[in-house]
């Protein structure tokens, strides 16, 4: 498995969902790293804003629109990175959607789309990044996913299911990517100030800026380890609840979020 971070020597950090929250906040500290960044999203005109906002910093911003949902959209993409700006070295999959969702009001077309954007967006990208970088014998994946990927919470049935899908989908990737010297790791944030968790109408233990989560990541990419995860005093207890007996699990979701 290759070590350490990809530099900006080694090629194009290629970043979805750019055009806001983590991913955008994420865009910029990389391009003032000195790395070129491919973003990617559906909005025109958050990207080029993106683009200006970075101007004079010692890397830059490519900006190439596409719709994560569209398999052939992320194919166009990687080969325009590929063919016009330089060989893919780093993919951050962060674009996803936050759709609540009630017991008392459940909705097929909220499943639909939160799984199309989150877990087969995410799908239709790496399949074109993999094999970029298989060819050359290296590269660095992360895939963003959440806290939420381990255990269920109040509204998030569905957005829950596609970040659990997520975390468990690397897992089993690792195992080949590791043997390909193709870098992977997965991403879980705790609560980030985005315009996703503006809707959560419950408590937010250990609310970070996106910029936060930018710099936490950047860090994340630089080491060796797996998982990325922040702060780890609200994500790491996160985590040990789900040994708990759902005798206290539940009780224990209820209390911290308020709900």
């Amino acid at each position: 498995m290759k070590k350490g971070m990809m530099s900006p020597e080694e090629g194009i950090v290629w970043i979805t969902g750019a055009s806001s929250g983590i991913g955008r906040a994420l865009a910029l500290r990389l391009a003032g790293s000195g790395y070129r960044v491919a973003v990617t999203a559906r909005s025109h005109d958050a990207l080029y804003d993106l683009q200006r906002e970075a101007a004079g910093a010692t890397g830059s911003i490519i900006v190439l629109e596409g719709d994560v949902t569209s398999a052939d959209d992320m194919t166009r993409v990687l080969a325009s990175i590929e063919y016009d700006h330089g060989p893919l070295s780093l993919c951050v999959l962060n674009a996803g959607i936050y759709v609540p969702v009630r017991g008392h009001d459940l909705h097929l077309r909220d499943f639909e789309r939160t799984f199309a954007v989150n877990l087969t967006g995410v799908v239709n990208c790496l399949v074109p990044a993999i094999s970029a970088m298989k060819t050359r014998g290296r590269g660095q994946i992360a895939i963003v996913s959440s806290v939420t990927g381990y255990g269920g919470l109040p509204t998030s049935a569905a957005y829950g299911a596609t970040k659990a899908a997520l975390i468990n989908m690397a897992e089993s990737l690792k195992f080949d990517l590791d043997r390909m010297n193709i870098k992977l790791q997965v991403i879980n944030p705790g609560f980030v100030e985005t315009a996703a968790t503006a809707k959560n109408k419950f408590h937010m233990p250990a609310l970070q800026t996106a910029g936060a989560a930018a710099e936490a990541i950047h860090e994340g990419l630089r080491s060796d380890s797996f998982e990325i995860t922040f702060p780890k005093r609200f994500t790491w207890p996160l985590k040990l609840l789900k040994f708990l007996p759902y005798s206290l699990y539940f009780p224990i979701v209820r209390r911290v979020t308020r709900w």
